[in-house]
């Protein structure tokens, strides 16, 4: 059981919660593994019980997550008939429309929940 926020989280942890939300999104999206690096650098620095350890701790777990996915889509893709076979294609945009897109859109929910200082839970 995860330990209770402070009743009133301060407008600097609020800050911080929202850029561990958007790092976690930027590693989804666009700057990965950048991302995630300065993500366990800002965790290492932020106190437990707090929204913005919370968020940091949510977002390396969903990103971890996220990369075993993509490390199971890979290994079923070689596996299968490899990069040269048609099914490569319903692996990748099925991967992408299905799984990718729901950590993508969780990722959003946490960063709208890191503006308000509230868990996403």
């Amino acid at each position: 059981m995860p330990e209770p926020t402070p009743p009133t989280a301060t407008d600097e942890e609020i800050t911080r919660a929202s850029n561990a939300a958007m790092a976690a999104l930027l590693n989804l999206t666009f700057l990965p593994v950048i991302s995630f690096i300065w993500l366990v650098a800002q965790n290492k620095q932020l106190k437990n019980n707090h929204i913005d350890a919370y968020h940091a701790k949510f977002g390396i777990i969903l990103n971890l997550c996220a990369a075993f996915f993509l490390i199971v889509v890979t290994a079923l893709m070689i596996a299968l008939g490899g990069f040269n076979s048609a099914w490569t294609w319903v692996y990748v945009i099925t991967y992408f429309t299905l799984i990718h897109s729901f950590f993508i859109i969780t990722a959003v929910w946490a960063m709208t929940r890191a503006w308000s200082g509230k868990r996403v839970w």
